[in-house]
Formats: structure tokens, C-alpha cells, sequence
């Protein structure tokens, strides 16, 4: 809090040091890895397991509002979206859907859960009211709609669709309407994510056999591509929306070696790319509001 404080007096932005980030725990081989949600400090102190690595987890998000958790896990092979209250460790099952669910993610008044359902081969965008369980389908299209994220203020959903033949990303009202394609850079956009500023969305790219994070202005101007790589994914928002977190991928060699995953910070410039300590490979981060919720 004290680091918040300076931070914010010497560059007139907020601070994000208060926080945590959550993330897939990896061990094992890469044949049979062993994924565990774990949460830490934003600087990777204090490390905390919060599953047994029993079932595979993907994709853990905060809640913007308290410090509870919706994240993916196979049981029997069949996905289901939980909640899990870090404080508490009560965890609870949000929805047990016939078909696949994927990359489920809170509104920002913390009252529902945006994801993609597949079924049949079609993936569509839907909400869940935490509260009442009642499900509500916000695209109906034959291809593949996924990756859902709302804007700060929650009247906008932005997600990536390959209805114009290739994966891109599209912005839409939270009712559905108003659909519109944004991302027309060469390449393959996904995982777009929309700064808590509002300003900004966040996305991974995919141009010739490289991957980018980057940012763009939510009409899809100002496209600026921070860091590439050999594989890196899932950006997620610093609480002050100038820095983002994301992993990255190292290529395997000849006898498989290598493939490993960790986490990685960037700052809104391009700069100050670092790596964040983990005691373990890792993967999909998340990061927390500030635990002080100011």
C-alpha cells in the first residue's frame, strides 16, 4: 500500500502493487503435466496452492469485486465452470452444461459470469446470473464464438469470432446487439481482454508463425503490438490498466526438452519486460483488484 502511495505521487496513476495474481500451476512432464491453481503476490511472493492437481484447471479469473475466482475444470473429461472464494476455500459449481464451456470470465459488478458454450461444433457467447443461475445466450452464429470480456463499465462485450473466415476480434453491446469487427491487421487475432481504464483492449496475435501481445483502442485503432515471441498468451490487466501480465511458451528441442511456461509482466510503453519468479512453471494469469479496493 505504502509503494501504492509513491507510485501514485510520483507518476500521477494509481498503484497495483496491493495485489495478487492468479494462475495454472504446472508440473510434470509435458506429456502429463499437473495443473494446480496457485495465487501470489503481484511480485510473486507468498505462493498459495489452492487446488490438489487431481482434475485439470484452466483459464482462473478474479472477480473484479471480492476475492473469489471462476475458473475451468475437466471432471470425467467433461468441463465445468466453478467458483472458488480464496478466503474461504468453499468452492461451488456454477453449471454442469451438456456441451463444452470455455473461458469463463466475471462481469464487472461481479454478479455474472460471461463464457463460451459449444455444442454440436458451434460455440456461442453466454451470461449466468451468479445469484439465480438463469442463463441468458448473447450470439447465435455458426462459427466460433469465444473469449467474451466486458468493458469497465459493462455495457460492452468484446470477443473473438472467425465468422469473417479468420479469427478476429469484435466488440458488441452486453445485450447482443451491435455487432462489429474491429481487429483488420494481417494475422490472427484472439484473447481480447478490455483495460479496466476502458480505454484499451488487450489481445494475443498470431503473424507468420510469431505471437504478439498487443493493445488497441476499443474502435480497433492504434494498434501497437508490445512484445513477440515464439508463443505467449492471455493478457490480463494490471488494476491501473499500465502494465499487463501474460505467459510465454519456450520451444522444445529435438528430445523434448525445454516447453516450459512462465509468467511475464510488460509495461503499456513496451518496456520494463520482466520476468515474474515462480516456483513452478505457470500459466493464464489473472491479475486482482487492489486487495484495499481503492
Amino acid at each position: 500500500m505504502i509503494s501504492d502511495k509513491i507510485y501514485e505521487r510520483l507518476t500521477g496513476e494509481k498503484g497495483y502493487f496491493d495485489s495478487r495474481i492468479i494462475y495454472v500451476s504446472e508440473t510434470g512432464p509435458k506429456v502429463d503435466k499437473k495443473k494446480r491453481l496457485a495465487v501470489m503476490d503481484q511480485d510473486g511472493y507468498g505462493v498459495k496452492y489452492l487446488t490438489l492437481g487431481n482434475e485439470l484447471v484452466l483459464t482462473p479469473r478474479f472477480s473484479p469485486t471480492s476475492q473469489q475466482v471462476t475458473y475451468m475444470s475437466y471432471f470425467k473429461n467433461l468441463p465445468r465452470v466453478y467458483l472458488l472464494n480464496i478466503e474461504t476455500g468453499i468452492q461451488d459449481l456454477v453449471g454442469d452444461f451438456p456441451g463444452m464451456t470455455f473461458a469463463p470470465r466475471f462481469s464487472p459488478d461481479g454478479k455474472k459470469i460471461i463464457m463460451s458454450f459449444a455444442q454440436e461444433g458451434n460455440s456461442d457467447i453466454y451470461t449466468m446470473d451468479i445469484k439465480t443461475r438463469v442463463v441468458e445466450k448473447l450470439t447465435d452464429h455458426p462459427s466460433i464464438d469465444t473469449s467474451p470480456s466486458y468493458s469497465p463499465d459493462g455495457s460492452y462485450i468484446t470477443f473473438n469470432s472467425d465468422r469473417s473466415g479468420f479469427q478476429q476480434i469484435y466488440t458488441m453491446k452486453s445485450d447482443g446487439t451491435n455487432v462489429k469487427r474491429i481487429s483488420f491487421g494481417e494475422g490472427l487475432y484472439g484473447t481480447p481482454v478490455w483495460s479496466p481504464r476502458g480505454d484499451l483492449i488487450a489481445f494475443t496475435k498470431l503473424y507468420r508463425n510469431k505471437f504478439y501481445i498487443g493493445v488497441m483502442r476499443s474502435d480497433g485503432s492504434g494498434e501497437r503490438l508490445l512484445t513477440e515471441n515464439y508463443y505467449q498468451e492471455a493478457p490480463s490487466w494490471a488494476p491501473n490498466g499500465r502494465v499487463l501480465v501474460f505467459y510465454r511458451e519456450t520451444a522444445s528441442d529435438s528430445s523434448g526438452r525445454g516447453g516450459g511456461a512462465k509468467l511475464w509482466s510488460i509495461d503499456l510503453t513496451g518496456y520494463n519486460e520482466r520476468l515474474i519468479q515462480t516456483p513452478t512453471d505457470a500459466s493464464d494469469p489473472s491479475w486482482s483488484g487492489l486487495l484495499s479496493g481503492k
